[in-house]
Order: structure tokens, then C-alpha cells, then sequence
């Protein structure tokens, strides 16, 4: 079996702010939310959880309540907190580099580090989500 990351859940405090600043606010494509439905007996996990699609690749990103994500893990609920790691997103060029974090901040993202041209000849900056979610934005220029 050769291992592919398919989708990488997000623990948010609010689903509906979450969606909003993703579907709406960066205009990633998204079903809404679903699951609202389903409970899992075994954990108390609510299925509730919404998904936003990145590009072509079909990479999808799942927004989750914190508390159901933890109970559905079966792990104690932590804290949010920022800095331990990271969601990168390739774009094609400095100038969509650029549009992605206005268009983030514009939306509510914080934006902790502009964009510029690192030493390796990457161009990127960060943006937090609502919920404190880092995500790079770069671009790999090759200047080397």
C-alpha cells in the first residue's frame, strides 16, 4: 500500500465561522456543512464536520469541532494553539502568492509574516485562520 494524505482535519471552535472564512472569505470549494445526522455510539463523537477541496488535486481539508474531534480520537481536548505546525500551499506565482494573503486578511486571517523571498529562493508568507491554524503561502521562484 503506498500512503497518500487525502484530507487533514482541522480542530475550530466555531464550524459555521470556520466554513465561512474558507468557503467564502478564501473562495475554496465546499459542500457545506454535513454529517449533522450521524453520532457515534462508542466515542459520543457528533459527525458534523465540514469540508473545503484545494485545487485539482483533490486534497481536502475537514473542519471539525474541537470537542468532537477530540472525542472521535479519543484523545483530551487541548487547547488551540499556534506555531507547532504548519499547512503549505503552492501557488503559481509571487504575484498569487500575494493575492492569496490580502485575500486571506481581507477575510480575517492574521497575518504573522508577510511574504518575501527567502535565503533558499522560496517567496512566501503566513497567514492564521480564525482558529489560530497556521498556513504558508509560497511560491518557489529558483532563484538559488
Amino acid at each position: 500500500m503506498e500512503p497518500r494524505i487525502g484530507f487533514v482535519t482541522l480542530a475550530v471552535d466555531d464550524l459555521e465561522r470556520s466554513l465561512t472564512f474558507y468557503r467564502d472569505g478564501l473562495g475554496w470549494a465546499s459542500n457545506g456543512i454535513v454529517g449533522a445526522e450521524f453520532h457515534d455510539e462508542v466515542t459520543g463523537a457528533d459527525g458534523t464536520i465540514a469540508f473545503v477541496t484545494l485545487g485539482e488535486g483533490g486534497l481536502m481539508i475537514g473542519l471539525y469541532g474541537a470537542g468532537d474531534l477530540a472525542r472521535d480520537a479519543q484523545v483530551a481536548p487541548v487547547p488551540a494553539t499556534t506555531g507547532r505546525h504548519s499547512i503549505g500551499v503552492m501557488v503559481g506565482s509571487r504575484d498569487e502568492a500575494d493575492a492569496l494573503l490580502e485575500r486571506a486578511a481581507a477575510a480575517g486571517a492574521r497575518i504573522p509574516a508577510p511574504a518575501h523571498l527567502r535565503p533558499f529562493g522560496v517567496y512566501s508568507g503566513y497567514f492564521g485562520d480564525p482558529d489560530g491554524h497556521l498556513w504558508e503561502v509560497a511560491y518557489d521562484s529558483g532563484d538559488r
